[in-house]
């Protein structure tokens, strides 16, 4: 028997999306950019699979961009920002994911941009007074970019409250929102925010495909050179298969977004309380009982001869969890989240996610594992 617990690294694709490629690959093989009859048939797909992001994410067509995923999306808002928008000055945390702090440390050393990171708090939630204070002080044009969920440990800032600051200094506002498509309501026609980023692979859909929402009030130049492809902002001919698979995938993510919602949290509130119940001096890393992602729960355990071979044991066991970031998760590396907020490096953390599909059944199992593998609560 094998567990998957590990979704926010990646989820496994969708039957109902599958089918939706494979019935594509078959029928739809033309060049989206050509003018004959295939080629038509292929931008049609495309164009509709636009439309249904767009409409789920309450943004106009014109401003949804398909991309390669998070990583390129991100990439693209901050270094179109610095080069297209003139911004100098950058607000972030030294928490967010690595693709936007490797990204502006580029930046220091190609532009020579500011980098201001706000402060963090033993949860790892900002301050909306701090980051008010420093837009304040603002004298060069500035962006801020805060990943809306945290990928590590869950928590979650509150985008409403960012965005409007921002619009209100006159600042951009770049989100990483990789994690949280597909699983909470967005209405981009309402929200005050410049980009914001997406990856199939996070809601059930594809790998190698994402999206990044360009606001109609930024104009900026192509990001890839080349062919004309994407409005002439990404060249390159476009990824049908994976296209349409992303947005077969977000429409289920947001037609059962209520009920699948409901499951998860019921996972994550039984599995807190099966490792409460059953060991000793259990910690969860991050807003795990405030602001945060329903997916997501970062467990800390107590230093022990097995600790540091746990998530090891636990893949033996047919359990597959994370110790950090998915990006890491092949080789246990520190994690520069947890150093973010200077938890005990002695402690062990697992990061356990979960999906709509994972079972109660499942977690009984990993309880059940895991008494072998740390030290149990004495009853009595």
């Amino acid at each position: 028997m094998r567990v998957y617990l590990d979704n926010a690294a990646t989820t496994p694709i969708q039957e109902q999306v599958i089918e939706t490629m494979s019935e594509t690959m078959r029928q739809a093989y033309g060049n989206p950019s050509s003018i004959h009859a295939e080629g038509r048939t292929a931008r049609s797909i495309i164009e509709e699979a636009r439309k249904k992001v767009a409409n789920y994410l309450g943004a106009s067509i014109g401003e949804i961009f398909f991309t390669s995923g998070g990583t390129e999306s991100n990439n693209m808002a901050l270094k179109c920002a610095v080069r297209d928008l003139g911004v100098k000055r950058f607000i972030t945390t030294d928490m967010e994911h690595h693709c936007v702090l490797h990204t502006l440390e580029s930046l220091q050393q190609t532009h020579g941009i500011e980098v201001v990171f706000l402060s963090l708090d033993g949860k790892g939630r900002i301050s909306l007074e701090e980051l008010e204070s420093l837009l304040q002080q603002s004298t060069e044009k500035t962006l801020v970019s805060l990943m809306h969920s945290n990928n590590e440990i869950g928590t979650m800032i509150d985008l409403d409250a960012v965005a409007a600051l921002c619009h209100q200094y006159q600042a951009y506002f770049h989100s990483d929102t990789v994690q949280t498509i597909g699983y909470f309501p967005f209405d981009l026609s309402k929200q005050k925010i410049s980009f914001l980023s997406g990856a199939s692979h996070k809601f059930h859909g594809p790998k190698g495909v994402g999206f990044i929402y360009i606001n109609n009030d930024n104009q900026i130049k192509p990001y890839i050179d080349g062919g004309s492809q994407e409005r002439n902002m990404r060249g390159g001919t476009e990824n049908i298969y994976g296209i349409v698979g992303l947005a077969k995938a977000l429409e289920i993510a947001c037609e059962n977004m209520g009920p699948y919602r409901e499951k998860m949290e019921a996972l994550r509130s039984y599995m807190k309380e099966q490792l409460l119940q059953h060991f000793e001096d259990i910690q969860f890393n991050g807003d795990y009982d405030g602001r945060y992602h329903h997916k997501v729960l970062s467990v800390s355990f107590p230093a022990s001869p097995k600790s540091d071979l746990l998530l090891l044991n636990l893949d033996i066991a047919g359990i597959s969890a994370s110790g950090g970031s998915a990006c890491s998760s092949g080789a246990e590396q520190g994690s520069h989240v947890l150093e973010a907020l200077r938890l005990d490096p002695d402690r062990k953390t697992i990061r356990f996610s979960f999906s709509p599909y994972n079972k109660r059944e499942e977690i009984d199992y990993v309880i059940e594992k895991m008494k072998s593998m740390i030290p149990q609560k004495v009853v009595g």
